[in-house]
Formats: C-alpha cells, sequence, structure tokens
C-alpha cells in the first residue's frame, strides 16, 4: 500500500485526490490518501508521497506557518531529509517548492514569478509541447530553471524536475490525463 500525503492548506485538494485515485485505478495500485493539516498530522503518518496543490501562495503560507498548524516547516524538513522522496507540486505548490521563504535551500532550483500569466480573467487552456493539457490559472511562471525541465509550452518553461520532485505552473488535476499523478505514484514503486 502507498500512502499519499496532501497539504490540505488550500486549492483544488479534492481534484487532486480524485486525480491520485484515478492514477492508481489506471496502476492496478492500493493507495491510501491522508489529508495533512498539521504537523502532527505528518507526524503521525508515514507517508511516501507527497501532493502539495495550487491556491494562493500567501494564504498558503500564514496557514502552514501558523502557530496551530505548522505544516509548511514541517513538510520542507520531509522533503529535505530525503531527496529522493516523491512530491508533485502544482501552481501555488510550485511556488513554495521554488520559493520556500524559511530561510532554507530552494526544493527545486528555479526562479518563479506569482500570477506572471495574469489574473482570474486571463486563466485559460493549452495543449502543451509534451503533449498534456495544460490548464493555467492566475499560474506562475518559471525564470532561470537550473533543474531539468520537465514540460513547455510553445518553448517555455512549465514544469520543472528534481529527481523525483515536479513542480507545475499548470494544474493536471482538473483534466482527464492523470499521466503526472501516475509518475508520482510510479516514484513509488
Amino acid at each position: 500500500m502507498v500512502v499519499i500525503g496532501i497539504a490540505m492548506l488550500q486549492g483544488a485538494r479534492h481534484a487532486h485526490i480524485d486525480a491520485i485515485q484515478r492514477a492508481a485505478k489506471e496502476l492496478a495500485m492500493e493507495i491510501e490518501v491522508v489529508e495533512l493539516r498539521t504537523a502532527e498530522d505528518l507526524q503521525q503518518q508515514t507517508i511516501d508521497a507527497l501532493l502539495l496543490p495550487g491556491g494562493e501562495s500567501t494564504v498558503m503560507r500564514l496557514r502552514g506557518n501558523d502557530q496551530t498548524s505548522r505544516l509548511l516547516p514541517a513538510l520542507f524538513a520531509w522533503m529535505r531529509e530525503n531527496d529522493s522522496r516523491p512530491v508533485l507540486a502544482t501552481c501555488a505548490g510550485a511556488i513554495l517548492l521554488a520559493d520556500p521563504q524559511d530561510g532554507g535551500e530552494p526544493l527545486v532550483d528555479a526562479d518563479i514569478d506569482r500570477n506572471a500569466y495574469g489574473g482570474q480573467a486571463d486563466s485559460f487552456e493549452s495543449e502543451l509541447d509534451c503533449g498534456f493539457p495544460g490548464i493555467f490559472i492566475r499560474a506562475p511562471r518559471f525564470g532561470d530553471v537550473r533543474d531539468e525541465v520537465e514540460c513547455t509550452l510553445s518553448g517555455e518553461i512549465v514544469g520543472v524536475r528534481r529527481g523525483n520532485r515536479i513542480a507545475l505552473t499548470f494544474h493536471p488535476e482538473l483534466g482527464n490525463d492523470s499521466r503526472y499523478h501516475r509518475m508520482l505514484l510510479e516514484a513509488c514503486a
């Protein structure tokens, strides 16, 4: 059984849960999804992989660093303890990996700008160069990328990979293609 932790700070958390369950079914893999709201939730579980959904990165930082939660410092420590741990971070989750603002090293080595594609009204869907349907909602934009490029949109980097960590500026959980969620599960095998 593979245990997937999902940061329940904000964003399309339930869409990620549906997507990871769909991916597990496609792979005929048994999984358990654990909802993480506090550092204590993480300490009480042994997770094999982490989903860090999108949302609003400022709100996620406030909730995740609040004294009652302390989830973000616990997640950052969990990732830094073992670089091979699988992580899928989308949109604001990618911002948190590239710019954790906790005094530690970035968890993916790429510059990132919040809301760089524009506001909510500027959201769009487009086929990515890797053949994946990308859904961009108030999406951040990668600048200089020093890690491996995972995916591009018309040559512009929209996905970064560092080992088993994948940071995407789009929302794979909102489409029907579960490729990135399958990749997370396959990294656990």
